[in-house]
């Protein structure tokens, strides 16, 4: 019974996990895996852009057009370039003087007449006065206190007093304008101070920015090359874990499948054990079965024989017949026995932890093959940081600096002399309300006496006879002609001054400034000593301001404004692919050995043939039926025949023949699962072991390529981001046109603005004083007590 523990062999369940195998690595193992998606790196961060402090807008006053309407008929001829370049650069050495003076009077025409109006007004107002006073005293000229009577004295007196309504009405609207426009510029110097700072503070934290946004972009870059650097430092598990996502699809079935049949094994082996075990023990107890079968027999013969026992010979035949012949027939298992001590021994769970074990192996096994390559690359690296970082240096950014301080120092002078400027304009303003006031005394002169005389005069008094109220009346209207002709002239003084250094400010600062043309004028070569745009910001070529405004006031970034294209070739700065074919040769250069994983050696494939053929062979069907049917009818006979016998059968022989019985199903089963499965699962065991051989390196160089894709894609991502950035975003000079439109807001529209329209209200009152002196004179007489009467 020794010869059935060859019933079995391991080739049997080996067949099954290679039958597994051989699906899963045939059928969807085939085909490489797709790569996996780069992992999301840190996306580089938006430049936050910076808020800056509101800053005033142009306030149009009701006065503006009429003012400048009237500065452009005196004004009408062009800014005078040429001739402002001439004078400046001759600095008071001009060698045609009589040439330059006839440049300058011709362009100051227009002003000149006016100048020259005002100056006979100034003259002329003060001695007609004294004339007028002197000769009222003589008794001419009105002084003689006679009126005549002529049909037409009313006639004359109501359109002597609407004339003079009228142009006390008019005074007193310029007299209003006064005051307003005297107020505006009260505040309109109070808030310079504030909104230049504000200006200069916005131009400050520009210039602060800028070096700030080149830093911002900077550290992105080095924020990538740091990325990459970890990802290069962690090739091991991150390019590894790859390489092991691409082969455990066939491989870990095919290690699970190998675990699970070194159980089934294990389970074989037992049962082999166990049948061998039962067999033995069978033997033993059939054998003394058999010996007391015979000795019963042997017994009862010698008692029959007896001679005492009558009759009893007739059945000496019969008890021939009582025997325990129990012979099962067993297959010859010896070399299936073999087999599955052979496979037991290639010990198949070892087998299973070193292909674990080389298949963890790889993320190490990458780290340790990449280990050159991954220094040469962050030496590479540094390279381009270093060069990257190189940008910062072709910026003008020390010049910003240097403007900066320039602007800090112009801060500190308005900080200075605010308070200076502040007592300055108390004092103008305080003499604005003056002036306002000696012509509001004028025009309440003026309407005083209209009103009295209107409510004190009856026309059919004679005019010696007239009311102390229209006499009142008389006196008011020629107290305004004396304040007129006392004050006007000086007024006009201050008129002609207001106007020559207004306008002229006006013509020559203002309006060429929102037109551009001051810039160009600012902008010629040589003009003001020292100031060179080109040089002082390193650029290549020379800018003209007026275009660098227009750049500005489209809120451009620096990179256009200042054609700093010029510079920096960022294209070839951020060239990826450079960068890329640097490290791909050092990529190429290097080679990634995997372990060689077999599955099943030719030895293994060589025994499954043997088994194959083999297994075909048995059958255990024949002796299960023995089991099941002759032997047990058998037993069970004899067992009725000898009590005693039958008490042995059933409590030894029989249980271990079940246990036999189920023993030999379980390697039936086994068995008839392995028939015609070996052959078919050694095909797709080669199939896949090709695959694997054939594969390997590819998978390898396709996870490489990836893995330096994912890599070079942060570098991409970075070098669009900074392109679109440094192009685009760096440097929006938005604020310095806001800066520059600000002073022009400040200077011209509310302070210049303010002044031309005080000079303009003011000289608008003097001219229609004129007027108003000669109506008020003659309207006088109507009211005045006559002390002559007309006989």
């Amino acid at each position: 019974m020794g010869a059935c523990r060859s019933v079995w062999r391991l080739g049997g369940c080996a067949g099954v996990v290679l039958a597994w195998i051989g699906a899963l690595l045939v059928g969807s193992s085939l085909a490489l895996p797709p790569p996996a998606t780069c992992p999301k790196g840190v996306s580089p961060l938006n430049l936050i852009q910076t808020q800056y402090q509101s800053i005033p807008g142009a306030d149009t006053g009701f006065m503006s057009g009429v003012v400048q309407s009237f500065l452009h008929t005196v004004q009408p001829n062009p800014f005078p370039k040429d001739l402002l370049v001439k004078l400046v650069e001759e600095r008071g050495n001009i060698n045609d003087v009589k040439q330059t003076i006839k440049e300058v009077l011709l362009y100051e025409v227009g002003f000149l007449v006016c100048a020259a109006i005002g100056i006979v007004y100034i003259i002329l107002m003060p001695l007609v006065g004294l004339c007028l006073a002197c000769c009222r005293c003589c008794g001419h000229c009105g002084g003689h206190m006679y009126q005549e009577q002529t049909k037409a004295v009313h006639c004359h007196r109501r359109g002597l007093y609407w004339a003079t309504l009228l142009t006390t009405l008019v005074i007193l609207a310029g007299n209003i304008c006064m005051f307003f426009t005297n107020q505006l510029l009260k505040v309109s110097v109070k808030d310079s101070s504030v909104e230049l700072n504000n200006a200069l503070d916005n131009l400050q934290t520009y210039l602060t920015t800028v070096p700030q946004q080149i830093d911002s972009v900077l550290i992105e870059s080095n924020k990538t090359v740091d990325e990459v650097t970890r990802s290069l430092n962690d090739i091991g598990p991150l390019l590894g874990r790859e390489i092991q996502r691409s082969l455990e699809g066939p491989l870990n079935p095919a290690l699970k499948s190998v675990r699970d049949i070194a159980k089934v094994v294990n389970r074989t082996s037992v049962l082999l054990v166990g049948l061998n075990s039962t067999l033995t023990q069978l033997q033993s107890d059939v054998t003394v079965v058999q010996a007391n079968v015979c000795s019963v027999r042997d017994s009862i013969n010698s008692t029959l024989r007896d001679p005492d026992c009558n009759g009893c010979s007739a059945y000496q035949s019969e008890l021939q017949k009582l025997t325990f012949d129990n012979t099962i027939t067993i297959p010859n298992l010896n070399e299936l026995q073999s087999a599955v001590d052979d496979i037991t021994k290639a010990n198949l769970n070892s087998k299973v932890k070193e292909g674990e074990y080389l298949f963890a192996s790889i993320p190490q096994r990458v780290t340790n093959d990449t280990r050159d390559i991954v220094q040469n690359v962050n030496q590479q690296l540094e390279v381009i940081k270093r060069q990257i970082s190189l940008v910062k240096g072709d910026i003008p950014v020390s010049a910003l600096s240097k403007i900066s301080d320039t602007l800090g120092e112009a801060q500190r002078y308005i900080d200075m002399y605010s308070p200076l400027a502040e007592r300055v304009e108390m004092i103008r303003w305080g003499v604005g309300i003056i002036l306002s006031c000696v012509v509001l005394l004028v025009v309440v002169c003026n309407l005083l006496g209209l009103f009295w005389g209107l409510v004190g005069l009856s026309p059919q008094d004679d005019p010696t006879e007239r009311s102390g109220t229209a006499d009142c009346a008389g006196t008011f209207l020629m107290a305004g002609a004396g304040l007129s002709f006392l004050f006007s002239w000086l007024f006009m003084l201050v008129v002609l001054l207001l106007f020559i250094l207004g306008g002229n400010v006006y013509t020559l600062v203002c309006q060429p400034w929102r037109s551009g043309q001051l810039l160009q004028f600012v902008d010629t070569p040589g003009l003001i000593p020292g100031f060179d745009l080109r040089k002082t910001l390193s650029l290549k070529s020379n800018l003209p301001l007026i275009e660098v405004y227009n750049d500005c006031e489209q809120n451009r970034p620096l990179w256009t404004t200042l054609h700093l294209y010029e510079l920096i070739d960022l294209n070839d700065l951020l060239n990826v692919s450079k960068y890329k074919e640097e490290i791909q040769k050092h990529f190429d250069s290097n080679e990634i050995k995997l372990p060689t994983i077999t599955l099943l050696t030719p030895e293994i494939r060589k025994k499954l043939h043997s088994f194959s053929d083999m297994a075909h062979d048995v059958d255990l069907s024949s002796v299960t039926q023995q089991i099941n049917t002759s032997i047990k009818e058998q037993l069970t006979q004899e067992a009725n025949s000898l009590r005693r016998i039958q008490s042995d059968n059933v409590t030894t022989i029989i249980p271990q023949l079940t246990q036999l019985n189920s023993n030999i199903y379980a390697l039936s089963v086994i068995a008839s699962e392995i028939n015609g499965t070996v052959g078919d699962v050694l095909n797709k065991v080669v199939t896949a072991q090709d695959f694997l051989n054939t594969n390997t390196t590819q998978i390898v160089k396709a996870a490489s390529r990836e893995f330096l894709d994912c890599q070079m894609g942060y570098f991409t991502t970075y070098a669009d981001w900074a392109n679109l950035t440094i192009t685009q975003q760096v440097g929006l000079c938005g604020p310095v046109a806001e800066a520059v439109d600000s002073a022009e807001v400040i200077v011209c529209s509310n302070m210049m603005e303010s002044v031309n329209a005080f000079w303009f209200s003011l000289g608008w009152c003097m001219i229609f004083l004129v007027p108003s002196i000669i109506f008020s004179i003659k309207l006088a007489k109507f009211y005045r007590r006559m002390k002559h009467s007309d006989v």
